[in-house]
This record gives C-alpha cells, sequence and structure tokens, in this order.
C-alpha cells in the first residue's frame, strides 16, 4: 500500500508529522488520543480502509512522538490543539473530508466540529465521551468495583503520589488497562510502542496524573449542550468493555442530530485491535452510506 509521509510546517514555527496511506477521493484524518500519545496505536487503520476505497492520513499532534516535542506546558491546552488540526487540514488540503478522533482525540474532533464542520463531509466520535466529567464518573465506577484489598494499594501509593511504582503500573495493568483499554494478550506491539512514546508533560498538564485523577487544565471540558450544533453525518462508535461508558455513547447520539451509534460487542478503548473485525465493518458502512448519499 502506498504512503507518503509528510512534515508540515506551522505558522508557530513547529513541525508536525503526517502519512497518507491510500489513493482515494474518499479522505479519513485521524486524531489520536492520549493526550500526548501517538499515531502508533491506530496503525491498524492502514491494514483495513485503504483496501476499502479510503484514503486515511496518520498526523502525530504537537508534543507526539513523530513531531516536534517543545518544552513548553503553555502549548498544552485545547484551543490551540483545535486551531492546530485546522492548520494541519489547510496543509494536508483536504475539504469535504471525514474526522475520526479516538478518545482525546474524539474531544477535539468535537471542538473542531463545532468550530468547523463546514469542511467537513461526516465525523466519527471513537471510544469517547462530551465532558471530562462523564469520563471521570465512569472510570471510577469502574474502579470503585476492585476488590477492596486492591483499592487500599493504589491509594497507598496515591497518597504517596508514587505513580511510577511498579507495583502500581501492574495494578493498573491487571484491574483496568487489560479489561478495559485492550483486552488482547499480549497487547499488540503498535499500541504498546504508542503507550511507550507518551508525552508525560503533554498528559499531565492537560489530564494530570493518572487516568483517575484529572487536575489538567482541561478538567472542566464539557460539550454536552453544544452537541445538538454539530450537523454533519456522525457515527458515534463505543465498545462494550470499553473505559468510556456506553450511556454516554447513547447520550451524545441522541444530541447529535446526523448522528448513527455503532457498539463493539467484544472491544474495549482499542477496540481497533481488540474487535477489529466489527469496528472497521461499521466505520466502512458509515462512509459507505454518506457517499452514497451524496450521489
Amino acid at each position: 500500500m502506498k504512503a507518503q509521509s509528510k512534515i508540515i510546517s506551522l505558522d508557530n514555527g513547529y513541525h508536525v508529522w503526517t502519512r497518507k496511506v491510500g489513493d482515494s477521493p474518499v479522505k479519513l484524518l485521524l486524531l489520536h488520543g492520549g493526550p500526548g500519545m501517538t499515531h502508533e496505536y491506530l496503525e491498524s487503520f492502514a491494514d483495513y480502509l485503504p483496501d476499502e476505497g479510503i484514503e486515511i492520513y496518520f498526523y502525530d499532534q504537537l508534543g507526539s512522538y513523530y513531531s516536534d516535542q517543545p518544552d513548553d506546558p503553555s502549548l498544552w491546552n485545547v484551543d490551540r490543539f483545535r486551531e492546530e488540526v485546522e492548520e494541519v487540514r489547510q496543509k494536508l488540503g483536504l475539504e469535504d473530508f471525514y474526522l475520526l478522533g479516538s478518545s482525546w482525540g474524539g474531544f477535539l474532533a468535537i471542538e473542531y466540529a463545532l468550530k468547523y464542520q463546514e469542511h467537513l463531509k461526516g465525523l466519527i466520535l471513537s471510544n469517547t465521551t462530551a465532558s471530562i466529567a462523564a469520563y471521570s464518573k465512569y472510570i471510577n465506577e469502574l474502579r470503585d468495583k476492585l476488590p477492596v484489598h486492591v483499592l487500599d494499594k493504589l491509594k497507598e501509593y496515591e497518597e504517596n503520589e508514587d505513580y511510577s511504582n511498579p507495583e502500581y503500573e501492574a495494578l493498573l495493568d491487571e484491574h483496568l488497562n487489560n479489561k478495559y483499554i485492550c483486552r488482547l494478550d499480549p497487547w499488540p506491539e503498535a499500541a504498546l510502542r504508542g503507550f511507550g512514546n507518551l508525552n508525560q508533560q503533554v498528559y499531565e498538564t492537560l489530564h494530570g496524573p493518572n487516568e483517575f485523577l484529572v487536575t489538567g487544565n482541561y478538567k472542566d471540558w464539557n460539550r454536552w449542550d453544544d452537541l445538538e450544533k454539530i450537523t454533519v453525518p456522525t457515527l458515534v462508535l463505543g465498545a462494550k468493555y470499553d473505559s468510556m461508558s456506553l450511556e454516554d455513547q447513547e447520550a451524545m447520539h441522541q444530541r447529535i442530530p446526523q448522528s448513527e451509534l455503532a457498539i463493539c460487542e467484544n472491544g474495549s478503548h482499542l477496540a481497533m485491535w481488540d474487535d477489529a473485525d466489527r469496528y472497521f465493518e461499521f466505520i466502512q458502512g458509515f462512509v459507505s452510506r454518506v457517499e452514497e448519499a451524496e450521489k
């Protein structure tokens, strides 16, 4: 499959990495999660969509591994990242295109659609939600279901802010990551690579020290009341075992006028890996319906 990488110079002087895979009039730009993750955990997209006639664009947001990584926490905020997406769109020459946001990338995709949806043909909100409060509520509900002795041990490390302790990380892997982030054993190499290349400064500035504790500058982000303003065809794509709640997926679907809801019955947060066939069938079907409706 033909792939072409392109480094984009941003107006602020920094550079971000992109890669086009496939060749088609149907174009899809991917927004990865994190914050501060990389495109790497999305590499499975190249195994499915280009063969189905969908040209895809990987893109590492500023601060992420393949792009510049400036030591400047003032850069890590929702508004600047949204404007970066628009700048990348312009410099890739994308118009009437599809935008997919995964997790944190879904927050960005919502933000982008609310300001720039005239450029979109369709929107895909993958494994995400519409407010940090909703995310925090559900992830902590999952945490509270853990055995008492596990919760006590987690709290012990957290009270000491010992988040990088190997035992703490092992407990999170066993009781959170391997159940709700990716259910494959072992994890795909691309997913491990992506998580290993997380930019901690970006993550902590926006989010906080860990998944359960949101203290970063997007902690009050909330777009529930604005979803009705998104009028482009939208696919809300979730998973049964996700760290984002099924109730949130249904609520987003109900509020976005031209939306469809699809749930991967065997998938988790990385359903593009642990329920891949169904995940990509949902995307292909959505794109096909939008394309057909435009004929």
